[in-house]
Formats: C-alpha cells, sequence, structure tokens
C-alpha cells in the first residue's frame, strides 16, 4: 500500500501563486507515475497534471498549461505543483494520485492511490 498526503492549500486571491506538495509513504519501492486531479463543487472530478515516475514527462491540462508546473523529488518521495497567476476558477480541492505507468495519464480509474485533497480557494 501507498499512502498519499497533500499539504499546502489555502485561501488566495487571484493572480496569487501556491504550491501543492503530495508526499507518499509505505510501499512507495518501484516507480511511479504520479497525478494530480481536482473536484469544484458540484462538478466531476478532472485531471490537472502528471508526472512520470523518473520525472522526466509532464503533462497539463490545456487549462493549467503555461500557468501550474509538476515536479518531484524522489528522494522525499514528495510531488510538487506550482500553481501561478490563479483564478477563481482554480477553485477546488486538489488530489493526487499515484500509478504505476504514464499511459493515458488523464484516465482516473488507472491510479491505484489517491490522497485525501486539500482545499484551494481562489478569491476574486
Amino acid at each position: 500500500q501507498v499512502q498519499l498526503v497533500e499539504f499546502g492549500g489555502g485561501l488566495v486571491q487571484a493572480g496569487d501563486s501556491l504550491r501543492l506538495s503530495c508526499a507518499a509513504s509505505g510501499r512507495t519501492r518501484g516507480s511511479y507515475a504520479m497525478g494530480w486531479f481536482r473536484q469544484a463543487p458540484g462538478k466531476e472530478r478532472e485531471f490537472v497534471a502528471a508526472i512520470s515516475s523518473s520525472g522526466s514527462s509532464t503533462y497539463y491540462a490545456d487549462s493549467v498549461k503555461g500557468r501550474f508546473t509538476i515536479s518531484r523529488d524522489n528522494a522525499k518521495n514528495t510531488v510538487y505543483l506550482q500553481m501561478n497567476s490563479l483564478k477563481p476558477e482554480d477553485t477546488a480541492v486538489y488530489l493526487c494520485a499515484a500509478r504505476r505507468s504514464v499511459v493515458d495519464v488523464t484516465r482516473q480509474d488507472l491510479y491505484d492511490y489517491w490522497g485525501q485533497g486539500t482545499q484551494v480557494t481562489v478569491s476574486s
């Protein structure tokens, strides 16, 4: 089992930046690709970004491309989501997830482990 815990959410103003962290523990030996998803009230959960196990490949939703950056520090078993130029429509619970491969990274059903999420609220 792999446990994932997200940190770094909060209340910010439009245009501000925020960095989310996702710390993995448990049976983390082996290669896991990591993804960030978000779910706003009354909306479906959606893909935000993903990164390969080595960090060499990254993937982004069109809505965040150019504003968000995903990265990882494998020595610390931690994945980050740097969010810049935040907009009110970025308001959501952000969840990180882990899986073995990077095939179809936007598909939630292919992720094996999920964190509980951290709330990000962007005021206008």
